[in-house]
């Protein structure tokens, strides 16, 4: 009888609760709170990025288009850089043409990853007088 009142005191000893038993669960389950939370910033980043990105080469396209066509007029010109933009997945915001040089500005995204770009295209300007040609 003696041996099973050791068994049972051995048993008690054992179950006690310690003051730090369990705080490893609470410590790794606080760290992956925090790197979720560091990996949903890193994705909400690089989403505004490629949004950003995707605005200024619709914009970039959509003003070579209108400056390739401002001959057939501006309403012309602006309808070509909108079907541009839209095949590009951004929307053609502001259009304008002033003599052979466009001006666009395209957006891209929704809610609040939304980015617009703002574009110019046209022919080069005169070279400067004096100015040496470009070396090869």
């Amino acid at each position: 009888m003696r041996r099973g009142h050791a068994l049972c005191r051995l048993a008690a000893t054992r179950s006690r609760p310690y003051g730090d038993q369990g705080s490893a669960t609470v410590w790794g389950l606080g760290a992956m709170a925090v790197l979720c939370l560091v990996f949903g910033a890193v994705l909400a980043l690089g989403q505004a990025v490629v949004v950003r990105h995707r605005a200024a080469g619709g914009a970039d396209l959509a003003a070579l288009a209108a400056a390739a066509h401002w001959e057939e007029g501006g309403a012309a010109a602006c309808a070509r850089a909108e079907r541009v933009a839209a095949a590009q997945g951004v929307r053609l915001v502001r259009c304008t043409i002033v003599g052979e040089t466009s001006d666009v500005t395209a957006a891209s995204g929704k809610g609040p990853f939304t980015a617009e770009a703002r574009a110019r295209a046209g022919p080069a300007g005169p070279a400067p007088e004096g100015s040496a040609p470009p070396s090869p």
